[in-house]
């Protein structure tokens, strides 16, 4: 992948119909495409991969039919699908490790191409909590900053509603249609109407909690940083907080009494590197170098990561049974995998890449993988 283009409507439904196949994760999607170039050739290729990779059984395939449906359903709610290679496609999303190759969107698309700021915290939020977060979102609204969040009780409700006016993104954790908690159906239909609402979990998917921290990387990966308002240690916050640092973005948090448990994760934060802020222009003069410049990257290869598997190679089973003894059930970095088996590149993502399609590699947060039972 190596710029930005507009995809023929063919053409996003085979991107639709591979990342909705089986096994098929962002990461796996995105290595499928450099090494066959095109979503439909990838999709005739994956059966004979996961086949490499040992698969107890024939690997699901995402039917053309379901595949249209989810895509003309979403168009007559008024929202569209847009993929990672596609001009409209968040530009700071793109530059993550795993972007989601196809997101839905509801809304005002041209706000994915604004500066923004993630904001999130406590689901139950004290009152001065929220009333902060009011002020700090509207402050940073008003200075051009579109105000992300994850459409959840407490902070992110207070954020999104104090954003309305300026700007303001909620990244959900199920479908695109579906409105969670429902508490929030006014404002889920404010921000339709206002701002953009973002998904990347099919049409009707009722969100789990494995799906929220695959939204919170994109709830960072969209931002310049992310502010952490209260949050307590166990806080599905401080994930986003991490992840943003994975990222390379600013992480921001407000101090709380330690007299508050819903402090002790802002407390904790900022005693490990955090940036303390207590007021939007402090969150401004952090990012004033980024504002000064253009929100899209310069055109250049997208995915470099990637870029070793562009070559097809032909790998032996002794290869195969040196990736499978250095492998375990506890997670190891991908460079380190490819370090010890003193093996090409090329080889490792592509073993790596059969035994995800075979259903029996996970892949973790800072580029990390492991066996499955």
């Amino acid at each position: 992948m190596n710029s930005v283009k507009t995809l023929s409507a063919d053409e996003k439904l085979d991107w639709l119909q591979l990342i909705r196949s089986e096994n098929v994760g962002p990461v796996t999607f995105h290595h499928l495409i450099e090494k066959y170039g095109t979503a439909d050739r990838a999709l005739d290729r994956i059966p004979e991969l996961a086949e490499k990779g040992g698969a107890k059984r024939k690997i699901r395939i995402h039917s053309r039919k379901e595949t249209k449906a989810e895509a003309e359903a979403l168009i007559n709610l008024g929202g569209e699908l847009i993929t990672s290679i596609e001009p409209d496609y968040p530009p700071r999303l793109r530059q993550i490790y795993d972007p989601p190759p196809v997101i839905s969107i509801l809304g005002h698309k041209g706000l994915l191409q604004k500066h923004s700021i993630g904001i999130v915290g406590s689901r139950n939020a004290s009152a001065v909590a929220r009333k902060l977060t009011e002020t700090l979102s509207r402050d940073l609204g008003h200075a051009n900053l579109v105000i992300t969040s994850g459409l959840a009780r407490g902070i992110d409700s207070a954020a999104h509603l104090a954003a309305l006016e300026t700007g303001t993104l909620a990244v959900v954790g199920g479908g695109v249609d579906i409105v969670y908690p429902k508490e929030n159906q006014e404002l889920y239909e404010q921000i339709r109407d206002r701002g953009c609402i973002i998904a990347e979990q099919p049409l009707g998917t009722q969100p789990q909690a494995r799906h929220f921290p695959r939204r919170n990387r994109i709830i960072s990966g969209v931002s310049l940083g992310i502010l952490v308002m209260e949050a307590a240690p166990k806080s599905g916050s401080l994930i986003t907080a991490r992840m943003a640092l994975e990222q390379g973005r600013e992480v921001f948090a407000i101090p709380g009494s330690p007299m508050d448990p819903r402090a002790r994760g802002t407390n904790n934060l900022i005693r490990n590197g955090a940036l303390l802020v207590e007021s939007a222009e402090e969150i401004l003069q952090e990012i004033s170098h980024t504002l000064k410049s253009p929100v899209r990257e310069p055109d250049s290869d997208l995915l470099p990561l990637f870029s070793t598997l562009r070559q097809e190679v032909e790998i032996s089973d002794k290869a195969r049974d040196s990736i499978s003894i250095l492998l375990s059930h506890t997670p190891i970095n991908t460079d380190d995998l490819i370090r010890q088996s003193e093996l090409p590149p090329s080889t490792v993502l592509t073993i790596l890449l059969e035994l995800e399609l075979a259903g029996r590699l996970e892949r973790h947060f800072g580029n990390r993988v492991s066996l499955i039972d």
